[in-house]
């Protein structure tokens, strides 16, 4: 009953379209009704000590860094830079946005402001080049997925807070699976442009080559930052996020000169009103993990899934399909907040490594973005490309495939997640 209570008065809500943040509240509110527990007080401290959390402060950070990296040039120069490395190779357009959305993705970590970025700058090359706009929309989209999966990531950074787990040890381990999924896109990019007729551009000359890399040496030497001091115990992934924002806006506003004061208090501005939509969910969704924990759902789960203990693979498969399904409905940061209090106790039941069932998933999490109909990247690449949200959606569906097809291949064989991950946080 208590189950019931929790999805029925959550669902009720949100299909009367109540935002998912206060949809988390009536949610908790109806979960201690039930329970014969209201008290205003309880919901009010929940809310608190729900963003009274240092590592949460990595939020806002990234958030920062990654505006200024879109208006202070930043992104711009790591495309060139990618055009000037594979822009010569068939269907090079292509490459580009994938080796550019690596990049990118180590700098600042969310999939929507990748995304913004590779369609603003690289959507209107691939048309004019030739390619089909439904198509090089989509890849862009599954570009996007490979944001929250390479370090810095906030959405590690929620679900660490959210399951009391290393949050450098995720930023490590996510590094090897992320550079899998790009492996992906660029095989299925190669599959589906193989009978196209584009003639590609000339390939660039070393001194090109060099001079796009010099241009782009700042950005590209902030991933570089970031991996070592959180490998060698110099900063926390908190302090890195605080890393990431000053040394974008230094290179912005000093090496590259793009960031005037008007824009810098427009980026400002945008990261703020962003970051208060996360914190706002993650407060709201304190109240909710709070009477999890007490109505003890996590072991009435754990009853119910009891006959999958004993076959962790099994079970990852099976935790990995109803993320799949939450995924087609809800965001990425409601979906973390709501499932890993419930998941967590299960996977710790069956022995699986808290980093690597948080790899999978954030990644599974990240996919759910481009998954019709909600899929917030897919919005995102519509709106800013100018494109209806059918062809975006046409366009993304073999690269999302994909995605979850090396999705499952993690799941079947853990040690490509957790064997580089060991190499690189010991």
């Amino acid at each position: 009953m208590t189950i019931f209570v929790f999805l029925g008065s959550l669902l009720a809500a949100m299909a009367l379209g109540v935002p998912i943040a206060f949809s988390l509240l009536l949610c908790g509110a109806a979960l201690m009704w039930h329970m014969n527990m209201f008290d205003g007080q309880i919901l009010a401290q929940n809310i608190l000590e729900g963003a009274n959390s240092f590592p949460l402060l990595a939020v806002p950070f990234f958030m920062l860094a990654g505006e200024v990296m879109n208006t202070g040039g930043l992104s711009r120069r790591i495309v060139d830079f990618a055009l000037a490395l594979v822009g010569h190779i068939r269907g090079g357009l292509g490459y580009v946005t994938i080796v550019a959305a690596c990049i990118l993705s180590a700098l600042s970590g969310s999939a929507v402001a990748d995304a913004a970025a590779l369609t603003a700058l690289l959507l209107p090359m691939m048309v004019k080049a030739g390619h089909d706009k439904a198509r090089s929309g989509g890849l862009i989209a599954a570009c996007g997925v490979i944001g929250p999966i390479i370090p810095p990531s906030i959405g590690f950074v929620i679900f660490g807070v959210s399951a009391n787990v290393s949050i450098t040890k995720l930023f490590l381990a996510g590094i090897f699976p992320g550079i899998l999924l790009a492996g992906g896109l660029w095989a299925t990019w190669w599959w589906t442009t193989r009978r196209e007729k584009l003639e590609p551009p000339p390939r660039k000359t070393k001194a090109e080559v060099w001079q796009a890399f010099r241009k782009a040496g700042w950005a590209l030497a902030l991933p570089l930052i970031i991996l070592v001091g959180l490998r060698m115990g110099v900063f926390t992934p908190t302090e890195a996020a605080v890393v990431a924002a000053v040394f974008a806006l230094f290179v912005a506003s000093v090496i590259y000169r793009e960031l005037s004061w008007k824009q810098l208090y427009e980026v400002f501005h945008a990261a703020a009103k962003t970051t208060a939509v996360v914190m706002f969910l993650v407060a709201a969704a304190m109240v909710s993990a709070w009477l999890i924990t007490v109505a003890q759902l996590p072991d009435q789960v754990v009853q119910l899934l009891k006959p999958l203990l004993d076959s962790p693979v099994l079970l990852m498969a099976a935790i990995m399909v109803l993320v799949m399904v939450v995924g087609t409905a809800m965001d990425m940061t409601p979906t973390i907040l709501i499932l890993t209090p419930v998941l967590m106790p299960l996977v710790k039941a069956a022995g699986i490594d808290p980093v690597y069932f948080g790899v999978l998933f954030i990644i599974n999490n990240s996919i759910g973005l481009v998954t019709p109909p909600v899929g917030t990247v897919l919005n995102v690449v519509a709106g800013v490309g100018r494109m209806k949200m059918d062809d975006v959606t046409r366009g993304v569906m073999p690269f999302m495939i994909v995605q979850f097809v090396v999705m499952f291949l993690m799941v079947l064989f853990p040690s490509l997640v957790m064997v580089p991950a060991k190499l690189l946080y010991g």
